[in-house]
């Protein structure tokens, strides 16, 4: 059975929007993609932030997940955690190698469950922006929040051989598609060119749904 059977319908439920900011007098972009979820605020807070929850949707992690605690997700990105004011909002650093950006996470209830707005702000690489604009980070948070929503609903944990393989299936590359014109769309809204926007979006598609080479990389 497809881990997705309507990619359409569940890329559509992620509202994706594109910030210009700056942070220390570099310039940034912020990603912002928000999704509603019919769960309460603390089941939800509890599927993000519990170390036995996390990977049941998203990775393995280790560390001490506390306020000025250092996390490290399972084959991924590491950092501190910044802020944290549960069950609404946390931050964190996102660093992976050198690279140093920042992560916000921020729940509002609702009269059908809990909002969840998630910020990625990072500095701008304008030949890496060029070549994948923000649906580099986009479409791999739109595939976490998709993770998500699947426990949030079942409250299982998601089957890692149907995790793996998702990107290569037909409903998973529908996805990735549509998530990724999403991005283009929220690129343009913030003043970026529309056809260097989809090509971006295009080269997008083909980083997450191309298999590496000779078994290099994941």
């Amino acid at each position: 059975m497809p881990l997705l059977t309507d990619p359409a319908g569940i890329a559509g439920l992620v509202v994706r929007e594109v910030r210009t900011g700056e942070r220390g007098g570099e310039v940034t972009r912020i990603a912002v993609a928000r999704r509603s979820y019919p769960t309460d605020q603390a089941d939800l807070w509890d599927a993000l932030t519990n170390g036995e929850r996390i990977p049941r949707w998203f990775l393995p992690v280790s560390g001490n997940l506390e306020l000025g605690g250092k996390y490290q997700l399972e084959g991924n990105a590491s950092g501190v955690i910044e802020e944290c004011e549960a069950p609404r909002r946390f931050a964190v650093t996102w660093e992976m190698g050198p690279q140093v950006s920042w992560l916000a996470v921020t729940l509002t209830a609702s009269e059908d469950g809990t909002v969840l707005e998630l910020e990625h702000e990072a500095p701008v690489d304008p030949e890496f922006w060029e070549q994948y604009g923000p649906g580099a980070v986009g479409v791999g948070w739109d595939l976490a929040l998709l993770g998500l929503g699947l426990h949030v609903e079942s409250s299982a944990a998601l089957d890692p051989a149907e995790v793996l393989t998702f990107h290569t299936t037909p409903e998973g590359v529908e996805f990735i598609r549509r998530a990724a014109n999403g991005w283009a769309d929220a690129a343009v809204a913030d003043g970026d060119d529309p056809t260097a926007a989809i090509t971006a979006a295009d080269q997008t598609v083909t980083f997450y749904t191309t298999e590496p080479e000779d078994g290099a990389g994941s």
